[in-house]
Formats: C-alpha cells, sequence, structure tokens
C-alpha cells in the first residue's frame, strides 16, 4: 500500500469514528508527533526530567550550558559519550517544550546554600520533586 492510499485509508477511518474516539486518536497522534527521538523520560530517573537517551543527563542541563555561551563543541568536550546527534535531539526537544525546560532552569538556579551549606529547595521545587 502506498503512503498516500494508508493516509486516505486513515482518514476514512477517521471519519468513521465518534466524537470521543476522534478526540482519542487525536491525543495519541499528539503523543506521537511530541515524542523525540534520542530523548526518553523514565519515572525514577533524573526525576523522570527528559534526558539523552541512554544517559541520566537532562535536556535542560544542556540547554543552560548553551545559554550561558557554551558551543557545541564544548558541552561535547564535557559530555564525552554525547555525539552530535544527541544535541540536535536535545535542540529539538527544547524547541517542543521550551516553557517547561526554561521551568526545570529556573527551579534548579532558585536552589540555594544555608548557612550550614546544605541545600534548601523551594516550595516549587519541593512541589516538583515529590512529583
Amino acid at each position: 500500500m502506498s503512503q498516500k492510499s494508508k493516509l486516505q485509508a486513515a482518514c476514512d477511518l477517521i471519519e468513521a469514528l465518534s466524537h470521543a474516539d476522534k478526540i482519542q486518536a487525536l491525543r495519541r497522534l499528539a503523543a506521537c508527533l511530541d515524542a523525540v527521538p534520542g530523548i526518553e523520560r523514565t519515572p525514577g530517573v533524573c526525576g523522570g526530567e527528559a534526558c539523552v537517551a541512554g544517559t541520566r543527563i537532562p535536556v535542560w542541563v544542556l540547554v543552560r550550558a548553551r545559554q550561558l555561551g557554551g558551543s557545541e563543541a564544548d558541552i561535547l568536550e564535557d559530555y564525552p559519550r554525547l555525539s552530535k546527534d544527541d544535541l540536535d535531539a536535545a535542540w529539538g526537544y527544547y524547541a517542543l517544550h521550551q516553557a517547561d525546560i526554561e521551568q526545570l532552569i529556573e527551579s534548579n538556579e532558585s536552589t540555594t546554600l544555608d548557612t550550614t551549606g546544605e541545600e534548601e529547595k523551594s516550595d516549587e521545587q519541593a512541589s516538583f520533586i515529590r512529583r
């Protein structure tokens, strides 16, 4: 079956769905489009944050490094396990989830040291960590 006929068959099936089923189909399609190859979110790994696949390197860390003036060459030197493709995946994920990544960056930067040298978490961070 050609790509065009597959698409036409899918459209025909969608037209036959109930309104509720169309919403479910739309959600599944959106989830497929939301996925970025090379980036994964695994419950229990780095708090479930988006990381480069097969690593514990969160996307927000790479984005922040770039925001602070690090070049891709610098980042690849700091993270020798990563490849240019990994960085491209991270930048793609950031493009789709910019607000979420910016919130993680802000949250992580608001961690302060108290007078005993122990990290204090803001209420927002504590809430995020409990999730």
